[in-house]
C-alpha cells in the first residue's frame, strides 16, 4: 500500500478550525450590533448584541428577509438599495437606518454594509456592523422639535420680539 505522512495537513486544518472558531467568538460575543444576510436577503448572520439591541433571538432572525422583517417601512427601499449595492461589491458607510425592535421600539443604527465573498470571491451576501445611535438620533430629534416650537413661539408672540448679535445687528424679527 501507499502511505501518505498528514501531520503537516492536519496540523493546518486544526489551525484554521481554530481561526475560524475564535473569529466567530469575536462576531458573536462584539460590543456592536453585527448582522448578515444571504444573496436572497435573509438573515444569516445575528451575533449577541444584535439580540439584545432588537429582541429578537438569532433563531427569530435568522432566515427571515432582513428589509421586509426588521426595517421600519419607510426607509425599506433605501435600505434594500444599499443592501443591493453591496451586493454588487460597492459597500456603503455610515448609513443610518432604522429598526424594528420585537417590542415595536425603534433603534436607530449606523451602519457600514460591506459585501462578503466566500473563497473563490464570489458574492455570497452583505454583512453589516453598527453602532447604536438611537440616544443621540433621540436628542437630536427632540432638540429640533425645541427649535420649531420656539420658533412658532417667536412668530406668534402678542408682542414684538426681536433678536441682536455680539456686534449689534438684528439677527431676529418677529411680525409684531
Amino acid at each position: 500500500g501507499v502511505a501518505q505522512d498528514v501531520t503537516e495537513a492536519s496540523k493546518h486544518d486544526r489551525a484554521v478550525a481554530a481561526m475560524a472558531n475564535e473569529l466567530r467568538q469575536l462576531v458573536d460575543t462584539a460590543n456592536a450590533p453585527i448582522f448578515g444576510i444571504d444573496v436572497d436577503g435573509d438573515v444569516n448572520e445575528w451575533n449577541d448584541k444584535t439580540a439584545e439591541i432588537t429582541g429578537f433571538s438569532r433563531d427569530e432572525a435568522f432566515d427571515k428577509p432582513l428589509v421586509s422583517q426588521f426595517i421600519v417601512p419607510s426607509l425599506r427601499q433605501s435600505v434594500q438599495e444599499v443592501l443591493d449595492n453591496a451586493l454588487k461589491g460597492f459597500g456603503t458607510s455610515n448609513y443610518e437606518l432604522e429598526f424594528r425592535t420585537k417590542s415595536n421600539e425603534i433603534r436607530y443604527l449606523l451602519v457600514n454594509a460591506t459585501t462578503r465573498r466566500d473563497a473563490e470571491g464570489r458574492i455570497v451576501g452583505v454583512v453589516g456592523v453598527a453602532q447604536d445611535v438611537t440616544e443621540a438620533a433621540q436628542h437630536d430629534r427632540a432638540v429640533a422639535s425645541m427649535a420649531r416650537e420656539l420658533r412658532q413661539f417667536v412668530d406668534t408672540a402678542n408682542a414684538p420680539i426681536f433678536g441682536i448679535d455680539v456686534k449689534g445687528n438684528v439677527n431676529e424679527w418677529n411680525d409684531k
